[in-house]
């Protein structure tokens, strides 16, 4: 594993444990303890994605690499949410090589 994969496995570990504790001032314990539950984190990825689009549009690098994290973040909320892991994002790419 590279850098870049040890960044992701420890996001989505982070993500894993807030989900088991649910510390109060935690932004993802919020999502996942949102009245709008799962919507809120659906609404988040939507939300990214205009800006991720508008930045990539605007040609603006700093801001396209903000929004692709702020995607990837809650993509792995959203994974987490529905009890996948890093493993079935994983096979599923490597699949499409």
């Amino acid at each position: 594993m590279d850098d870049t994969d040890d960044v992701i496995d420890d996001v989505f570990a982070v993500i894993e444990d807030r989900k088991a504790n649910l510390p109060e001032d935690s932004y993802t314990t919020s999502l996942f303890t949102h009245e709008k539950g799962e919507n809120a984190v659906l609404e988040k990825l939507g939300e990214e994605t205009t800006e991720l689009i508008l930045a990539a549009k605007d040609d603006d690098h700093e801001e396209l690499a903000h929004e692709s994290a702020d995607i990837v973040y809650h993509l792995l909320v959203l994974l987490s949410m529905k009890g996948m892991d890093l493993g079935d994002l994983r096979d599923e790419l490597s699949e499409r090589r």
